[in-house]
């Protein structure tokens, strides 16, 4: 698996705005956020790049931020966490068969990556799919640098909420709206929706590989 160093260059923009970050708060991770979980973990859960007072704040993926508290509560109702709640490294937290990670490992402006700074870390994103049975991709950005990441065509895997791609042998790609806070807002997502989400991540695991790409009716 390759990390990150925590001084990667590969994208200018987001070089400068960590930078600035970490002047107005010395006490910010405000570096690459690596991906938290064991590395064998069957589920891989991949979200798009650290929140400023999220991830980029405690160096851990979806840590301190509300699409945090909402993602560790639904990993901790289907036996992936043993706790519910995530405030970042030292919180006695614990992955169980579960791996989170982002597609962008730095904050980018606005939470907006461009694609450059998408595919300069997708080498890291491929190398975190080696080993995870379910991938779990939040948002179509998400869902994209998977497709990438795996060197596959795009219009033979469309992003759909629900919807389960088989990759091949016991491999998934299961799609979900991305828990923002305008998602949740605007009741796109709601989260007995997410909750059964990770519901059918559990049971992809569990069960036989698909022979097809499928969606639920």
């Amino acid at each position: 698996m390759i990390d990150p160093p925590v001084d990667c260059g590969r994208c200018p923009r987001l070089v400068a705005l960590r930078e600035q970050v970490r002047a107005a708060f010395p006490d910010y991770h405000a570096a690459p956020v690596r991906a938290f979980g064991p590395a064998t973990a069957r589920l891989l859960v991949v979200g798009l790049a650290p929140a400023l007072h999220g991830a980029n704040a405690s160096g851990r993926p979806f840590s301190g931020d509300g699409s945090g508290a909402l993602i560790y509560r639904a990993l901790h109702a289907h036996g992936f966490a043993n706790q519910p709640v995530s405030t970042g490294p030292g919180d006695g937290l614990v992955l169980q068969d579960c791996r989170i990670t982002n597609v962008v490992k730095c904050l980018p402006p606005q939470n907006t990556p461009v694609a450059a700074e998408v595919n300069a870390c997708n080498p890291f994103l491929a190398s975190e799919l080696a080993t995870a049975r379910v991938v779990l991709a939040l948002g179509v950005v998400a869902h994209k640098a998977i497709v990438r990441a795996l060197g596959a065509r795009q219009r033979a895997f469309v992003f759909a909420h629900g919807r389960e791609h088989a990759l091949g042998g016991s491999r998934v790609l299961l799609d979900s709206y991305h828990c923002s806070r305008y998602n949740l807002n605007t009741k796109r997502l709601t989260e007995a929706m997410f909750t059964d989400i990770f519901a059918r991540a559990r049971a992809c695991i569990e069960r036989s590989p698909l022979p097809e790409n499928t969606a639920p009716p």
